[in-house]
């Protein structure tokens, strides 16, 4: 491989490593042409040490060094992503990848390390930290748990109930599940007595294990020690460093108590006697490269340290450690290196403005590759490339990204008569001869090699004009849908449960009793007047989350009392009606036949690569669905429910971009004048390079341009209009409307929708939203319309960190700072028009260093447009606002929020205000401020609390279940928008409807009596659950019980136990029993079985009055056999000795097929 490196650079291959102290200037690079220099350097058999003056070339480097050279091992040593002295601690994965670079680095397991200017200023560990604190565990070898646990606490791992980040371990009896620092999965380890039985990986998500492996690396889960000795350490240093009582400092105390606080990082030095540097970690006369300008991004990151120096060194409760103590000064980084052997890679060729690529300096190593832009609209796009094709004498590469994107270029090119050969890798294409190849590589950039004649071109020059990222896609499960709704994971104690025969209680707990069968577990629940029922675990189906009003305020029934039965019965009537309504609604479109849509897959494909980001896969299967429904014959009416920012946008766009292709014209409807422009800015820059007419209808535009639009848009001239509820009114006439994209649905009241309901029978439809309000989410699970969630998070993105507390001026400075020294924005949200001007002026004197505009609804259409501009374009960098940023507004570089008075909004307020932030991959904040002394009301506090507990992403979902238990659901069809749902909980009420609807469909006429399925009682006499010391967690094992319930299938029943197995072991006796009912449950269901009790002794069946039972059958078994016989009507007993549980469950089946009708 490094021949043909050495080839390709030839002029370098010669070129000696300079001497201990010597310096090289290395000939300018143009392009990803670095990282073939970088790769032939380190190929020479001595590790290389890269320092970056740009902390994203770092991580660019490692990627294209992959590609270039595979056989070198490449590692990074990447940053903590946290301001100096700031009071976060760093990721874990961050810490892990540390460490493991740190680790290969000290063994010399490394050809290449890639580091960031700043990172390398940084203090760390001294070596020998990291060799006393690593161990290593084999398959075979004896484990002492208690002392295992010791010695894990000691390395600073945490002790959880599920292992998901690196830096935590989890002991359950003979399982040691275990996420060491540096390795990318967490390893499940099975003991038998105290011998290692086998080590294999597991995925955190999942829960599930993935392969084998023979031993594991430990390193420890910090970078400084937190056992006794480095907590003597850390207190007698910190005594000596910092002048006054040291027990008022809480960095102090936490420390003392074997806490590690929060930017504990930032006091690093105090561990150690003596701390290192990266370059102590090096093998001598290691030589280093400076990448780019070095000096300048050390020099910078100085003055930013010093500021903040400056700002928190009177923090006598948090007192800070001198820069010097935590960083190298310029002087010392290059006095350091002064004694290694240096190279230095420039700036780039061609990079000074103005200079011709040609006139370039030509004894450049690599120059920049030409213009060579594919241009969509001309005749030939690709005439740019077939001018330099013909003018090379070289060879030449093109790349894509993706092995999907090479199909389509290569697709591309065919068509216009380019025909490259396909390449497997770099290595392949030197060894062919091909003169034109393509291939796949996540180089950033291209570039050429005179010398070599060669050139290597990626789509960053091909397709010049649209953004690309490089991001690999990942299988990540699709979220279930009804897996959210009928969960109990979310149940806390207190919170009112619906039980099918006895109705609506309060759940307070799980708890052991005995009843003379073995120890067995219930479901405490609470009815009016304090009347208690237990209900086993193994009956957990009978039992479902109520939600539909507020949950404190709900009234309990009496158990007995008849009072249930008339809720079921009140609720079935309406139901009946709601169900016929809606076949009528379905029939009347299924009989209507919608368009069919018809388009060129290449030409979707085309536009879709416009999008500057990979789908994940909810959003794929999202977008799959929606083409689909759009090819099918029926019209589309599908629901997109996905959190802020998880790309509803793009799913919309792409049907748009179907309708249009097929001579449709589609409208957008948004809530508000602002979100109708930043669509309008969307579609816009997507169909930039289409033949497509746009318009927009808002505020923004004056009257003369909305009549000129509402013109062109009845001469079916417009083919994309987006506005706000401007075109609902009568004067808007479509010519050929197709489609129909409505935005934040929850924004548009009842009427509103029904206005579109009148479009609604040919036309297709499509909804998105984030907190789908508890009607629309209604009609979604009752499956009147169809339903894509978008679950997962895009990649790198992180939750958003949120705080509750009172306001302060120096808490609103530190969140502004933390965010401007990334180069980020901020909102800033006070709702109150009257006083925002005065705020601003407080703001300017809090934060001199903020470019502030105030953003309200009541500006005038151009000045708010202007604001808007500035912020978006990054002029200003703080938007002080009111809620008019609740909808939609899009930028990634804004990741901290401040919400003044935040007690004065609603939940669902909150999340779309929170969702603003945190649309990149860097840890977003939002800051919910309360008044200073005042305490919110009750109801506020608790919407505070919910909000701050929501933390993960996706969550916008479980909000809105919430919102439904906070506000209740409406009726479907009426024009209530709260009904009878309230009476029996939502989802007794979606089952009620589902049934209904099956019924009708089925020609029957609905049993109001039976509203519900039979739900049949199993009693097998033998304790069924999951035992504790088999899962410990309880709300982990009131999810499984749940989950149980809910299987459907013998294969989703079969998939459970296999993962029960997985995740905790064996199964015990007790458990086998409970899948064993939960067996049997699914079997008596199509018998019509109310009750079913099988002991050792007996079997007793009792069936419901039209069970599909043929009496002939049974009259004839009786006399057939003796220990047959009825007891009353519709009770059948039969005597056998079945001391096993796997008899009784066989016998039972035998009962049944000799009756079945």
């Amino acid at each position: 491989m490094s021949l043909s490196l050495d080839a390709l650079l030839s002029r370098l291959a010669t070129v000696k490593l300079p001497k201990p102290g010597g310096r090289l200037e290395l000939e300018p690079l143009a392009g990803s042409a670095d990282a073939l220099a970088i790769a032939q350097l380190a190929s020479r058999g001595r590790m290389l040490v890269v320092i970056t003056a740009n902390p994203l070339d770092a991580q660019r480097l490692q990627d294209e060094i992959a590609w270039v050279a595979p056989g070198l091992r490449a590692h990074l040593l990447p940053d903590w992503e946290t301001l100096p002295y700031d009071s976060f601690s760093p990721h874990q994965d961050l810490i892990s990848e540390r460490l493991s670079t740190l680790y290969a680095i000290s063994r010399g397991e490394t050809d290449i390390v890639l580091v960031p200017a700043s990172t390398a200023l940084y203090r760390m560990a001294p070596p020998g930290y990291l060799a006393a604190y690593t161990f290593f565990l084999k398959q075979g070898e004896r484990l002492d748990v208690e002392q295992f646990k010791a010695q894990m606490a000691l390395a600073g791992y945490a002790h959880v109930t599920q292992v998901v980040s690196p830096g935590e371990f989890s002991v359950r009896g003979g399982l040691v599940d275990l996420f060491p620092m540096g390795s990318p999965l967490p390893f499940r380890i099975d003991l038998f007595d105290d011998e290692v039985e086998s080590i294999k990986t597991f995925d955190p998500d999942t829960q599930r294990t993935v392969y084998p492996t023979k031993e594991i690396r430990l390193l420890p889960a910090r970078e400084f020690p937190l056992d006794d000795k480095g907590r003597t350490r850390f207190r007698s240093r910190f005594r000596e460093t910092f002048e006054g009582d040291p027990t008022r400092a809480s960095i102090y105390k936490d420390v003392s108590n074997g806490i590690a606080p929060a930017g504990i990082e930032y006091y690093l030095p105090l561990f150690f006697d003596e701390t290192a540097t990266l370059l102590d970690y090096l093998p001598a006369e290691t030589p280093v490269l400076l990448h780019r300008d070095v000096p300048a991004a050390i020099a910078e990151f100085w003055k930013d340290t010093r500021s903040r120096h400056d700002l928190l060194k009177g923090d006598r409760s948090r007192p800070v450690l001198a820069p010097e103590q935590l960083f190298l000064t310029d002087e010392a980084f290059f006095i350091a290196l002064k004694n290694l052997p240096r190279l230095a890679i420039g700036a780039e060729v061609g990079a000074k403005a103005g200079a011709e690529p040609a006139a370039a300096s030509t004894d450049a190593l690599a120059l920049p590759p030409p213009e060579v832009a594919v241009e969509r609209k001309a005749t030939d796009p690709l005439h740019k490339l077939k001018a330099f094709l013909d003018g090379f004498d070289g060879r030449v590469l093109l790349l894509s990204d993706s092995p999907g994107r090479r199909e389509t270029m290569a697709e591309f090119f065919a068509e216009y008569d380019v025909r490259p050969e396909a390449t497997a890798d770099f290595g392949a294409f030197l060894d062919s001869d091909a003169r034109l190849a393509l291939g796949v590589a996540p180089l950033a950039r291209g570039f050429v090699l005179p010398a070599a004649r060669l050139a290597v071109l990626t789509e960053t020059e091909l397709y010049a004009a649209t953004a690309r990222s490089r991001v690999r896609r990942d299988a990540r499960k699709a979220a279930t849908m009804e897996g959210w709704l009928r969960d109990l994971s979310e149940l806390k104690i207190g919170d009112p449960v619906v039980h099918v025969s006895h109705g609506i209680g309060r759940y307070l707990g799980l708890l052991h009793m005995n009843l003379g069968e073995g120890d067995t577990e219930f479901l405490h629940l609470e009815y009016n007047g304090g009347d208690k029922l237990y209900v086993p675990v193994s009956q957990l189906h009978v039992i479902t989350r109520y939600a539909g009003a507020d949950p404190d305020a709900i009234d309990l029934h009496r158990l007995g009392s008849g009072q249930w039965e008339k809720a079921k019965k009140k609720a079935a009537m309406q139901v009946r009606d709601t169900a016929a309504e809606l076949l009528a609604l379905y029939a009347q479109r299924a009989a209507r036949p919608g368009h069919r849509f018809d388009f060129k897959q290449h030409d979707l494909e085309a536009f879709a690569e416009a999008f500057g980001f990979e789908t994940t896969p909810d959003q794929q299967a999202a977008i799959d669905a929606v083409v689909a429904d759009m090819k099918s014959g029926r019209p589309m009416d599908r629901l997109v429910c996905g959190d802020v920012g998880f790309g509803k946008t793009e799913v919309a766009l792409r049907a748009a971009f179907i309708a249009v292709a097929d001579g449709k014209q589609v409208v957008v409807l948004c809530p508000t004048t602002l979100l109708a422009e930043q669509h309008y800015q969307t579609f816009a820059d997507r169909f930039a390079d289409w033949p497509i007419k746009l318009a927009e209808l808002s505020r923004f535009k004056s009257a003369k341009e909305q009549a000129e639009a509402l013109q062109l848009l009845a001469e079916g001239k417009v083919d994309i209009i987006i506005g706000t509820h401007r075109l609902l009114q009568k004067d808007v006439i479509f010519k050929r409307l197709g489609l129909v994209i409505i935005d934040e649905e929850h924004r548009f009241g009842v009427r509103q929708k029904e206005a579109l309901k009148q479009l609604r029978s040919e036309v297709d439809i499509l909804t998105l939203t984030a907190t789908p309000i508890p009607r629309t989410l209604g009609l979604a699970m009752e499956g009147l319309r169809e339903f894509s969630v978008i679950a997962t998070a895009p990649q790198k993105r992180l939750a958003i960190k949120t705080f509750v507390q009172p306001s302060s001026r120096g808490l609103i400075r530190e969140a502004v700072l933390r965010e401007f020294k990334r180069g980020g924005q901020v909102y800033f949200l006070h709702n109150e028009v009257d006083t925002i001007d005065n705020m601003k002026d407080d703001l300017e004197e809090l934060l001199p260093e903020a470019r502030i505009v105030v953003g309200h609804g009541q500006l005038p259409e151009r000045e708010l447009e202007r604001v808007m501009r500035d912020f978006t374009q990054q002029r200003a960098n703080l938007l002080l606002c009111t809620t008019i940023i609740e909808t939609g507004i899009n930028i990634p570089t804004a990741n901290t929020i401040i919400i003044n008075r935040a007690d004065r909004f609603g939940l669902a307020q909150l999340h779309q205000l929170r969702g603003r932030v945190g649309r990149s991959h860097h840890q977003a904040y939002a800051y919910l401020l309360t008044q200073p002394g005042a305490k919110p009301s009750a109801q506020a506090q608790k919407r505070l609390e919910a909000i701050a507990m929501m933390e993960d992403l996706g969550s916008g979902f479980y909000l809105a279940m919430h919102d439904l238990e906070i506000r209740g659901a409406g009726e479907v069809l009426g024009e209530n928008q709260s009904g009878e749902i309230q009476q029996v909980g939502f989802s007794l009420y979606t089952e009620m409807l589902k049934r209904a609807v099956k019924d009708l469909q089925a020609g029957k006429e609905p049993d109001l009596s039976q509203p519900l399925e039979v739900v049949s009682e199993i009693n097998l006499h033998t304790p069924a659950l999951l035992p504790t010391d088999y899962c410990p967690d309880v709300q982990e094992r009131l999810t499984l019980y749940k989950r149980l319930a809910n299987c459907e299938m013998e294969e989703d029943l079969r998939a459970l136990q296999e993962e029960l197995i997985d995740r905790f072991g064996e199964l015990p006796a007790q458990t086998a029993a409970l899948i064993e009912t939960h067996r049997l449950r699914m079997l008596v269901k199509d018998y019509g079985v109310h009750k079913l009790d099988a002991s050792d002794a007996q079997i007793s069946v009792q069936f419901a009055k039209d069970a599909p039972i043929d009496p002939v059958k049974v009259i004839f078994l009786i006399q057939k056999d003796r220990s047959t016989k009825m007891a009353g009507p519709e009770k059948l007993v039969r005597r056998a000795s079945l001391p096993n549980l796997k008899e009784r469950v066989k016998a039972v089946k035998d009962l049944l097929e000799a009756v079945k009708a």
